[in-house]
């Protein structure tokens, strides 16, 4: 009786053990502490001021930076791969 009760014991301190801890949340590849809500600000302040460059996101939190900073990326992906620099057609203007 006793081997039943020590063997049952065994597996529910088993299974505790191979329970997956809680995945770690992240948000645009930055990983959160808590619940993104500071990347998330981070993020939509960059966006709502049209943020281009990641030395503007020096802010106190650094996961309010890493929300910007992920905008910024973001914006550096989408932009078209095959654009050239306005300057670089102003020599082709005749005005």
């Amino acid at each position: 009786m006793i081997r039943i009760i020590v063997a049952a014991g065994a597996l529910v301190l088993a299974s505790f053990v191979a329970l997956p801890a809680k995945a770690q949340e992240t948000l645009h590849g930055y990983d959160c502490t808590d619940d993104c809500s500071g990347h998330e600000a981070g993020y939509d302040w960059a966006a709502r001021n049209d943020i281009s460059d990641e030395r503007d996101c020096d802010g106190d939190s650094q996961s309010f930076n890493e929300g910007c900073q992920a905008y910024v990326e973001e914006q550096a992906e989408d932009a078209p791969r095959s654009s050239q620099p306005d300057d670089e057609n102003d020599g082709d203007r005749d005005e």
